[in-house]
């Protein structure tokens, strides 16, 4: 057997498995609710490290969920609390969402454990607050 000679990446603290649980718990309230749903779940540096697109999902929620993701993590908070200032500033979150590939807009939220930011979910294809409920139930199975 060869031994690998590169260095090696440091295990993050957002594992394939912990984004598997919290795609799935957004999933399933995407099923109660009678939908289909896409979830990206990136980690603390906005990489993804999940994705899952509903089966009857439009190719486009690739980009949204990963964008809500990604501000979220980015910015600590779920992306719902940032709408007025997105509004009130629309110079500024063009320029972040076409760099940082961000999605302003309901449907994100941060992911933590033990208070400590470890990533983010983003959730696409759903109508209204459904985007948002199923990144909140993700968010929260994980979250310490």
């Amino acid at each position: 057997m060869v031994q690998d000679r590169r260095a090696r990446v440091p295990q993050r603290a957002m594992s394939q498995e912990l984004a598997e649980r919290v795609a799935k718990a957004a999933q399933d309230k995407a099923a109660e609710l009678g939908i289909t749903m896409s979830v990206a779940v990136v980690d603390e540096s906005g990489n993804m490290v999940y994705f899952v697109r509903g089966d009857t999902s439009s190719f486009i929620t690739f980009e949204s969920a990963r964008g809500k993701a990604i501000m979220a993590a980015g910015f600590r908070r779920p992306t719902h609390e940032m709408m007025d200032g997105v509004r009130n500033n629309v110079a500024f979150w063009s320029s972040m969402a076409e760099k940082l590939k961000m999605q302003p807009g309901g449907g994100g939220h941060p992911l933590t454990l033990d208070g400590v930011i470890i990533g983010g979910v983003g959730c696409g294809g759903g109508i209204g607050d459904q985007d948002e409920v199923c990144s909140e139930a993700g968010a929260e199975a994980v979250n310490t």
